[in-house]
């Protein structure tokens, strides 16, 4: 049987679990403007105050770690996804923030010390601030793809896209529009980059020449609706070294695998609609899940089982 266990709860609004060789997960909590290291005991400690709201956090080949920072936001109890009755009262964003911060990618040294790395991108149009990056992946030359969320104010959302950076500072966008764009991760032989759009729940797939170079793409995959009012969405990414390809997924909660290609192997539902994103331990066995609006990291043994992926 699946073994699903809970590694550490009361974390606040966790996203952008890091799986790292000590068994300790680094992750951020958005809701309290932090990004925190969880033991393999459930110990939480603190690696560095971002304050506003860190949502991806990538690892830098000489340990810095590079954070989405989106501004932040108010967290409360709230109607999700629609407000009537039937839907679900969870703890997730409710408005904008008392104290915002600049929108940014920051840069968290190895003293824990947080500096801004950039606040806008290059754009064909020319710079450009950024809206509410979501998400990000390093890539094996020390640069990362960073996905831009962008916004809804009453009837309107601004359309972003995808930005490559490195870590002097430079950020260009490299696809342009792309509905929500959320979860990012690089395919293993590091020639394919995966994008989720959470509104339509869309998996994209861009062919690389090489880093930042965007050649092709296609619609990969669709995540598969869910839960008991038969919505869904697509969070974060993370990919297997054989190519399986895990989507965190909304509404129905936990993750949907898909083959490279395309073909949907499985799904693992879990107890929180909310599920945001996940990564893989060194070895593979154990796979990490960040169950957002009830405050918990998760852990999976012989997920691939429980997702009916190959090699199970």
């Amino acid at each position: 049987m699946t073994d699903v266990r809970c590694v550490a709860a009361g974390l606040a609004f966790p996203e952008s679990p890091i799986a790292c060789p000590d068994g300790s997960v680094l992750l951020s909590e958005m809701a309290a403007g932090r990004i925190s290291r969880v033991r393999p005991d459930g110990a939480v400690d603190l690696v560095a105050d971002t304050g506003g709201g860190p949502n991806g956090v990538g690892l830098l080949p000489d340990g810095r770690l590079v954070v989405c920072q989106n501004g932040g936001s108010t967290f409360g109890i709230g109607w999700w996804p629609y407000d009537f009755d039937g839907c679900a009262q969870l703890f997730r964003p409710v408005g904008a923030a008392d104290e915002p911060v600049t929108p940014q990618l920051q840069l968290v040294e190895l003293d824990g010390s947080v500096h801004t790395l950039a606040v806008e991108f290059d754009a064909r149009s020319g710079p450009t601030p950024l809206v509410r990056p979501s998400d990000l992946c390093v890539d094996s030359e020390g640069g990362f793809y960073v996905t831009d969320g962008g916004t809804t104010r009453g009837r309107s959302r601004t359309v972003t896209g995808l930005l490559y950076g490195t870590p002097d500072g430079c950020l260009e966008e490299i696809v342009y529009p792309l509905e929500m764009p959320n979860g990012v991760a690089l395919s293993p032989d590091g020639d394919r980059l995966y994008v989720a759009e959470t509104r339509t729940r869309r998996v994209w797939e861009f062919t690389l020449s090489g880093p930042g170079c965007v050649v092709g793409g296609r619609g990969l995959a669709t995540v598969p609706s869910g839960g008991p009012l038969n919505i869904g969405g697509a969070d974060g990414v993370c990919v297997a070294r054989d190519g399986t390809i895990l989507v965190a997924t909304l509404g129905a909660g936990g993750v949907t695998a898909f083959a490279p290609s395309g073909q949907l192997l499985g799904a693992l539902p879990l107890d929180d609609p909310m599920t945001t994103n996940m990564t893989l331990s060194d070895d593979e066995a154990t796979l990490y899940l960040t169950l957002a609006s009830s405050g918990r990291l998760m852990a999976v043994d012989d997920w691939r089982s429980a997702l009916g992926a190959p090699g199970a």
